[in-house]
């Protein structure tokens, strides 16, 4: 078997950053060694890495590729190459397409056109209704990543509001509860109040009062009861405000029943950004204030948050024309994720060493992915190179997403992905994405 040895890189993993090298034979890791030791393997490849650092590929738990039925602003192929472009390795992908992943025909379809389209590594959610929870048990609990449950607004016809399905899910699901938390009466209320003062299609600036921190708190409360009511694991996605984590705890992640997600784009932007962006930062829930965004920051620091995703969701341009009511919510981040936190380790608002737990490590052990998400031996090769002091701007021409605009375009990130390894294959180098590659099924370890 061919070997790769990465050479003189500062590798970042379980909390140490240290110099060092990693030897990748086929798809695994073989060898991870510091410094002061020789490899103990002869490579046919070397990659000098010298200044720049090696992490683990970014494990994304929350992406919408659109995949089947949507795909003109997004696919798994335009969007398995955004992700490497951006150091994602692995992706679990939600239910609500056309058709909704909500029966088996249909999820069993994904992992399918998956194997032929994805070039990084993958998974996908079934999606919980009104009308399917029966199906749950015939779920495979080792391939499937987890169950989806919108909790409030949503897509379709996926809004699940009867409490005692509700119940049946939660106790049936036997694997991750991934819940979007967002109240409906709470929202139709302040939805009516803001068309009375503001007409049909209120300003963007009120889509977080319109979408609110009660709606969120209210609903986000319910998901909490339910999960200690009966025992499962609930992992509450894109928590956006800071009174939503009074409902959490801060103790180590594999103690916990009650887990949370929080998304770039509620960690980066604030509610003063809708006056420079308007609805390219719209997206449910809403970006809420400063406060509220720094107090995210703080629960990745203490714990209370566990992993960090995108809610990659893309839409074209002319899709987010309105205000808080007619544009789409949701905006593509999946390529600028890693950047964009490497940035806030820049800032001094979280470590490298946290950005590599909160979005590789934590999502590996919060779903019992199996060998990945550590540089250690015998895992799998899914790594990223990247490289500080390297500045670069975002702009239409680098966005390999469909649907070719960004939120951060004309921003200038002065860290670069320089290479994306998955499953030992390079997939990204110096720009340019090998698309004869394609991705493995992601693995669960449970009974």
């Amino acid at each position: 078997m061919a070997r790769l040895l990465l050479n003189n890189v500062n590798i970042v993993n379980e909390g140490k950053t240290f110099k060092g090298a990693v030897v990748i034979e086929d798809e695994d890791i073989l060898q991870v060694s510091s410094n002061n030791e020789k490899p103990a393997y002869e490579c046919e490849q070397v990659i000098d890495g010298e200044g720049a650092f090696l992490l683990p590929g970014v494990i994304d738990d929350h992406v919408h590729f659109r995949d089947p039925g949507l795909t003109h602003k997004a696919d798994m192929e335009s969007e398995s190459k955004a992700a490497a472009a951006g150091g994602v390795t692995s992706y679990m992908d939600m239910p609500n397409t056309n058709p909704q992943t909500t029966t088996l025909e249909a999820l069993e379809a994904k992992f399918e056109d998956a194997a032929h389209k994805s070039h990084i590594n993958y998974s996908f959610y079934f999606g919980a209704t009104n009308n399917n929870a029966t199906l749950l048990h015939q779920l495979d609990k080792n391939r499937i990543c987890g169950v989806k449950v919108f909790m409030g607004s949503s897509t379709g016809n996926m809004l699940v509001d009867r409490m005692e399905t509700l119940r049946q899910i939660f106790r049936e699901a036997g694997m991750p509860i991934v819940a979007h938390c967002e109240d409906q009466t709470v929202i139709a209320e302040n939805t009516r109040k803001y068309k009375e003062l503001y007409g049909d299609d209120p300003d963007v600036k009120y889509h977080p009062a319109i979408r609110s921190e009660e709606a969120c708190f209210r609903s986000s409360q319910l998901a909490v009861q339910l999960a200690k009511e009966t025992g499962a694991h609930l992992h509450i996605a894109h928590i956006s405000t800071a009174r939503e984590l009074d409902l959490l705890e801060n103790q180590p992640l594999e103690e916990k029943n009650i887990t949370a997600e929080a998304c770039v784009a509620h960690l980066y932007f604030c509610e003063d950004d809708y006056n420079t962006l308007g609805t390219r930062i719209k997206c449910n829930p809403a970006i809420k204030t400063k406060t509220d965004r720094d107090a995210l920051r703080q629960a990745l620091n203490n714990g209370k948050i566990d992993v960090i995703a995108t809610d990659h969701a893309p839409h074209l341009l002319k899709e987010k024309e309105g205000g808080a009511l007619k544009a789409v919510s949701g905006m593509p981040m999946l390529q600028f994720s890693l950047v964009a936190m490497l940035e806030l380790a820049d800032q001094k608002v979280l470590s490298i060493e946290t950005v590599v737990e909160k979005m590789c490590h934590a999502p590996a052990r919060l779903f019992r992915i199996e060998k990945r998400g550590f540089i250690r031996p015998g895992y799998k090769a899914d790594l990223v190179l990247v490289r500080p002091h390297s500045p670069w701007t975002v702009c239409k021409e680098n966005i390999l997403s469909k649907c070719q605009w960004s939120p951060l375009e004309g921003h200038t990130f002065e860290w670069k992905v320089e290479r994306t390894f998955v499953n030992g294959h390079q997939v990204f180098a110096q720009g340019k994405i090998d698309d004869s590659y394609r991705g493995q099924e992601l693995r669960f370890k449970r009974t």
